[in-house]
């Protein structure tokens, strides 16, 4: 038996699984704080949210992929999800600190926008 293609399908099929349901929530629920910061202008917010969109994916799903190697041998089904909780717990690191990071930006956006709508009360 294969353990090392079984892990890769694994670890691929749950890295995609997660990088999909998070780039959603995000794409999602990111678009509120886009059109605010963008005072309004939707159509603004939207085309950023997409890019925000495309980066993401290519960002995940190419470090999933790149990560792809195993270099240790798996013997049994023990050492197969001790590899797979790695290399999949290091992916939800990643996602976590995307999402936070995008977070901290959008946070800062937002901030400089409501300053800008202070200063600046017609726009």
């Amino acid at each position: 038996m294969s353990y090392i293609l079984i892990s890769y399908s694994i670890y691929l099929l749950l890295t995609l699984t997660l990088t999909i349901w998070v780039a959603r929530t995000l794409f999602r629920n990111g678009k509120v704080f886009l059109i605010d910061i963008f005072h309004g202008n939707q159509e603004l917010a939207n085309a950023v949210n997409n890019l925000l969109l495309v980066g993401f994916y290519l960002v995940n799903i190419g470090y999933a992929v790149y990560t792809l190697t195993i270099t240790d041998r798996i013997a049994d089904a023990r050492a197969l999800v001790e590899e797979l909780s790695v290399k999949v717990g290091a992916i939800i690191l990643i996602l976590g600190g995307m999402h936070f990071f995008n977070m901290l930006v959008f946070f800062k956006l937002r901030k400089k926008a409501l300053v800008e709508k202070r200063l600046y009360p017609g726009k």
